[in-house]
């Protein structure tokens, strides 16, 4: 009953931020729309190239962001500061959460600019490459800054586009970082000053300190957000001696995320990252008995297989270099935080040449989506494979299905 009264008091505090906080963006949206014009600086996120226009998208400062279409006459660098002046009048509050278009009518570039790390950051790797695809891929793996077209589809041909967006598997990698650096440091300051306290749960404190400033530097994206709670939950559960890898653990995530950042729900980021920890947490409960070495070596292979159903729904482009996606996670692994410390020692530049050959792959691809009534089959099977290990086997049957099906 213990359990069951703390998990009901655990809802009720989520529901009440989650109204506290739709309220507060109701309020943010009646703003916005109470003329039928709004003028604000902003700043520009992305920009799409048409035949002859351009798809901006920009961030309001404490608003939603939001697309316009302006002609090539106007043209913007990303991340230039912008003062803007748009029709609000017909946005409904949907719209306000998702992501609204808007009818420019007035912009121009700001003439002040303000300090900001990221892209003082940003502007710091773009120096250190000649290629710009190169200072566009490391400006997505360690800024989280959006990349163009033509990188996105490179990256979802070659099954790689977990890999940009950073999310649990990147927190891992700093997070083992940032414990065996403060452990260097802190062992010999616990021992003088602090020796009656837990020295790992300290660095852990410490660690999640410096990952909340780095999710607070790279704009609270929604799969770094995801990946911080869940560790921070870590924490506290290995504190209480409470199971910390659990189906309840995720979806009380879920919820707290979607409580605290209402328009996350539409996130396509947010989605595949709760995806992919809902199949890591299926295969660990089902694969937990085999020997480690075994694990290690089909886990990426799996996650690839199981996340396939789900990805091709969304996004149809396949390509035969996709099967290679699991190897190239396993190297990625030595690859990012090498990278990492390239890029704090000024040498990044030694591996472009390499990088270069890999951007150059040519690849032919073709067209498969998920069938809807598919989709639902497998997600219910995926969902009753928690409690039924027969829905697992029918779980391994399905994405073995579908994966010949796409592939052969």
């Amino acid at each position: 009953m213990k359990n069951k009264s703390e998990l009901t008091f655990a809802f009720v505090i989520i529901l009440s931020i989650f109204l506290l906080n739709i309220f507060y963006e109701y309020s943010k949206y009646q703003e916005l729309t109470n003329d039928e014009v709004f003028f604000s600086s902003a700043t520009i996120l992305n920009k799409y190239e048409k035949s002859n226009y351009y798809i901006y998208k920009l961030k309001i400062d404490t608003y939603s962001t939001f697309y316009t279409r302006l002609s090539k006459e106007y043209y913007y660098e990303k991340f230039e500061k912008v003062n803007i002046l748009f029709i609000s009048k017909y946005i409904g509050f949907y719209d306000y959460l998702k992501g609204f278009f808007a009818k420019t009518l007035f912009i121009e570039k700001e003439k002040s600019k303000n300090f900001n790390l990221r892209f003082y950051l940003s502007d710091k790797i773009d120096s250190a490459h000649d290629n710009s695809k190169i200072s566009e891929l490391f400006n997505a793996l360690f800024l989280a800054l959006p990349i163009s077209k033509d990188l996105r589809e490179f990256c979802s041909n070659l099954g790689i586009s977990h890999l940009i967006a950073i999310s649990g598997f990147h927190l891992g990698l700093f997070s083992i970082i940032i414990y065996f650096i403060l452990n260097l440091f802190y062992t010999y300051i616990h021992q003088k000053y602090f020796n009656h306290r837990n020295k790992k749960f300290d660095i852990l404190i410490i660690s999640s300190l410096i990952l909340l400033f780095y999710l607070i530097l790279i704009d609270m994206i929604p799969s770094f957000l995801r990946s911080f709670i869940m560790f921070v939950l870590a924490i506290l559960f290995l504190r209480s001696n409470i199971k910390v890898l659990s189906f309840n653990t995720l979806f009380i995530t879920f919820l707290f995320i979607i409580a605290l950042f209402p328009n996350y729900i539409f996130s396509l980021s947010l989605w595949f990252s709760i995806l992919g920890v809902f199949y890591i947490f299926l295969f660990l409960h089902y694969f937990k008995n085999l020997p480690k070495m075994y694990m290690i070596l089909i886990f990426n292979f799996w996650i690839f297989l199981a996340v396939n159903p789900i990805v091709h729904y969304v996004f149809s482009q396949t390509s035969h270099l996709q099967l290679f996606s699991p190897i190239i996670t396993l190297i990625f692994t030595i690859f990012y935080p090498l990278e990492l410390f390239l890029h704090l020692f000024g040498i990044s530049y030694i591996l472009d040449d390499v990088l270069e050959m890999f951007l150059a792959i040519n690849y032919v691809t073709y067209s498969v989506q998920t069938p809807l009534w598919f989709l639902v089959i497998y997600l219910c099977f995926s969902v009753f494979a928690v409690v039924k290990k027969e829905f697992f086997y029918g779980v391994n049957i399905l994405l073995v299905f579908f994966n010949l099906y796409i592939y052969m």
